[in-house]
């Protein structure tokens, strides 16, 4: 039998924040720390790298598109898709006129 994968757990900014305040001013180790909040030691590393790099630069969206981009999106690839059509018809038409014109 196979087994289902648990779901993700996410957690808000301000526990992040706490975690890695507490992580920085405390004395005791990481892996206690992450213990005592019920989290993995790497994931607050991982935190702290986020935060120093994010540092100054907004918020990048994760995840699809929602659905207002993603109808815009595909109506410019099918678009895009015509026109690109109509570009090559009337390349072979302009060859075609060249050769009788000749």
């Amino acid at each position: 039998m196979t087994r289902k994968r648990q779901p993700y757990k996410s957690y808000t900014d301000e526990f992040k924040q706490e975690a890695l305040r507490l992580m920085e001013t405390s004395d005791r180790p990481a892996s206690e720390i992450a213990m005592q909040l019920g989290i993995r030691r790497n994931l607050l590393y991982k935190w702290k790298d986020q935060l120093h790099n994010r540092a100054g630069k907004p918020a990048v969206a994760r995840g699809r598109p929602t659905k207002d981009n993603q109808s815009e999106l595909s109506l410019l690839k099918q678009e895009n898709e015509r026109l690109k059509e109509e570009v090559d018809i009337l390349k072979k038409a302009a060859a075609y006129f060249a050769r009788e014109l000749k």
